[in-house]
């Protein structure tokens, strides 16, 4: 028996209260896909959200890395041992 038949509490507001909870539950809902009680609007929200912070991540990432690698090319008089 999953969480989801235990808990008095709706998804949205678990969502609201106890956000590891609530992904914990809808990750119980997803692997015995009981597709009408996953709580899809915030679900959708939260893909859509990783997504755009996994790109920043890798924007900020390779922008700190050009700008070591145009250090190391352009100041080789101040390149250190670490």
């Amino acid at each position: 028996m999953s969480q989801a038949a235990e808990k008095p509490t709706t998804l949205s507001s678990l969502y609201e209260v106890d956000f590891y909870a609530w992904t914990q539950e809808q990750a119980i809902l997803l692997r015995e896909q009981k597709w009408n009680q996953v709580d899809l609007t915030n679900v959708l929200e939260e893909i859509e959200s990783l997504g755009k912070q996994q790109r920043q991540e890798l924007r900020n990432r390779l922008g700190i890395l050009l700008g070591h690698l145009l250090k190391w090319q352009f100041q080789p008089d101040q390149r250190s041992k670490s």
